[in-house]
């Protein structure tokens, strides 16, 4: 038995036309890319409050330190504004360890602070100076970002950060981050 089609044969164009489309869509996209279309602008809101900071993390328990504690140092300062207790404050652990990770493939140290900063349009970011890496926190909500907001004005005795009034995110900014 024979096949049907085995004498006619297969039209070319429909190949030549499904290159040709893939090509275009290639070099539209290359095009685009290089001219920046499509691309959305964003216009940095200018800072109301910074503060650098720096992260130590507790090797062995001591007499004041537990165990997978963190402290959370005034970089300008060097005090010791605040401490991650360890199965607390999970959402910044989990992004300082997202940064550490990236310092190390980068092969970087810890010995630039870390930029947190709210901006006048009520945005906060964290801002890795080492690896050019920024993180929006209001994108986390917020809980989250206030968990990070608070270390803003944390330990603000005698040498903090600004004069600057406590920032406020939202109602529920001051909470607690429910990851662990």
């Amino acid at each position: 038995m024979s096949e049907p089609f085995e004498n006619v044969p297969f039209p070319v164009w429909p190949l030549r036309a499904a290159a040709g489309l893939a090509l275009f869509a290639l070099v539209a996209t290359a095009l685009a890319r290089y001219y920046g279309l499509g691309t959305p602008l964003q216009v940095a809101s200018p800072i109301r409050l910074e503060r650098d900071l720096r992260f130590v993390e507790h090797r062995s328990g001591g007499a004041s330190t537990s165990a997978g504690g963190i402290d959370v140092i005034d970089a300008r300062t060097g005090r010791k504004i605040d401490e991650l207790r360890p199965g607390a404050d999970g959402f910044i652990r989990a992004t300082l360890r997202g940064l550490a990770r990236e310092r190390l493939r980068n092969a970087l140290g810890p010995q630039t602070p870390f930029q947190l900063a709210l901006h006048a349009d009520g945005s906060l970011t964290l801002l890795d100076p080492a690896t050019g890496r920024m993180i929006a926190l209001q994108a986390f909500g917020p809980s989250n970002s206030g968990a990070f907001a608070r270390l803003l004005t944390a330990g603000a005795g005698s040498d903090s950060a600004s004069a600057a009034p406590a920032p406020t995110l939202a109602a529920d900014a001051a909470a607690p981050s429910p990851i662990r």
